[in-house]
């Protein structure tokens, strides 16, 4: 008897835009519809931008605090609305299994508001993600700083925190696209992210990974890494992924990664030997005790073109691990003893010769020196050379 799933038991994922940015990413992400089995919800302050999002559920925070008039680019004001509204975004949470929030960080709405929201989806027990951007260098100074504080107040409050920032995606575009373009880029960027992970989930495949393995990768990771590549012809999988690993939109290298995820994505005519390739790059560039999920996909419209999309955690475990074998180094005593000229290393060649240069380095010392080292000089007789010879070179060298 063939027994049909229920919908119902599907893992229920929600991707929320915060903000003007975050409703932007997700606009564009319904616009180009290659996000599937997700539900779009877009949350702001700004009520006239808000009704012109695509999202289908629509939450519109602080109306008493901001009479729908936006943020004004305070992310204090940000936060404090979505903490007058933390019940309606509850109501909208429930249920969910994973959430994405996708958010600009500088802003006010963005930047206060998304560590709310994570805190309100960690709460009702879904597995959270957020995928932020940082501003482009001519945004200006105070931007930048706003977003990095709101970074460091979300870091604690999701399972998975990955950053792109946006002054690295100038570095894989045309230095002649305009600055419409180059949001139209990041917004790309944040949504290839999103479709990465959720495809791994929602799209079945060459191979199907189970939401418990993701959860199991993701879950209390703490920052994380994003990748992306592309290839075509003959080597395709091993140029997507090499890219993928190596991808500007990296701040750091993938080296020491606990936990990948990878999605690779292609045409009727990938093959598992693509599928191998790839992850045999992938898995050399990780911990060699790391745990790797993989999901392959098709896409018909990928014609002779393979796309890999990298997920890096479980950096900081991997940091505390080595931070157990480090030896501390002794701190160097300074004296204020002079300087002497220290003998040189003796060579292990003629023991006459060197008997000679440290005659003529006695009578080049001053006297206290010399008086000190009579004692020993004394003693060097036939036989006490001969037995000078019988200790290893290093501990003489010390002497």
């Amino acid at each position: 008897m063939l027994i049909r799933p229920q919908s119902s038991n599907f893992a229920k994922i929600r991707v929320m835009g915060i903000g003007g940015g975050g409703s932007n990413a997700i606009g564009s992400m319904i616009s180009n519809g290659t996000i599937h089995g997700v539900d779009f919800v877009a949350i702001n302050t700004d009520a006239q931008a808000l009704l012109l999002n695509k999202a289908d559920t629509k939450i519109q925070i602080g109306e008493v605090f901001t009479k729908g008039l936006g943020s004004g680019g305070d992310p204090e004001i940000g936060r404090q609305a979505a903490e007058e509204s933390s019940e309606k975004i509850k109501s909208a949470l429930e249920g969910s299994d994973m959430v994405f929030l996708t958010a600009g960080m500088g802003g006010g709405t963005g930047t206060g508001a998304t560590s709310v929201v994570a805190g309100i989806a960690k709460e009702v027990g879904a597995l959270t993600v957020a995928v932020v951007t940082k501003p482009f260098m001519f945004e200006g100074t105070r931007r930048m700083v706003s977003a990095e504080e709101g970074i460091d107040s979300l870091k604690d409050k999701v399972d998975t925190l990955i950053v792109i920032p946006n002054q690295r995606i100038l570095d894989v575009v045309d230095r002649k696209l305009s600055l419409l373009d180059a949001f139209k880029v990041a917004d790309s960027v944040l949504t290839q992210g999103v479709q990465g992970i959720s495809e791994i989930i929602t799209m079945p495949g060459l191979i199907n990974v189970d939401f418990a393995d993701v959860r199991n990768i993701m879950s209390d990771a703490g920052s994380a890494l994003m990748g992306i590549g592309s290839g075509v012809g003959e080597n395709r999988a091993q140029t997507a992924a090499r890219s993928a690993i190596a991808s500007p939109l990296l701040e750091i290298s993938m080296e020491g990664a606990r936990g990948v995820l990878f999605n690779v994505v292609g045409g009727s005519d990938l093959t598992m030997t693509e599928v191998d390739e790839a992850a045999k790059i992938i898995s050399s560039a990780a911990d060699p005790d790391a745990n790797i999920i993989f999901g392959a996909t098709i896409d018909e419209t990928m014609h002779d073109q393979i796309r890999i999309t990298v997920v890096a955690t479980g950096f900081d475990q991997a940091k505390q691990r080595l931070q157990q074998f480090v030896i501390p180094q002794p701190t160097p005593q300074v004296t204020d003893t002079p300087l002497t000229r220290t003998q040189p290393p003796v060579q292990q060649n003629d023991p006459q010769q060197q008997q000679n240069d440290d005659d003529d380095d006695n009578t080049n010392q001053p006297p206290q020196q010399q008086q000190m080292q009579q004692p020993h000089q004394d003693k060097k007789d036939e036989k006490a050379a001969e037995d000078e010879w019988d200790i290893p070179a290093f501990l003489r060298q010390r002497n």
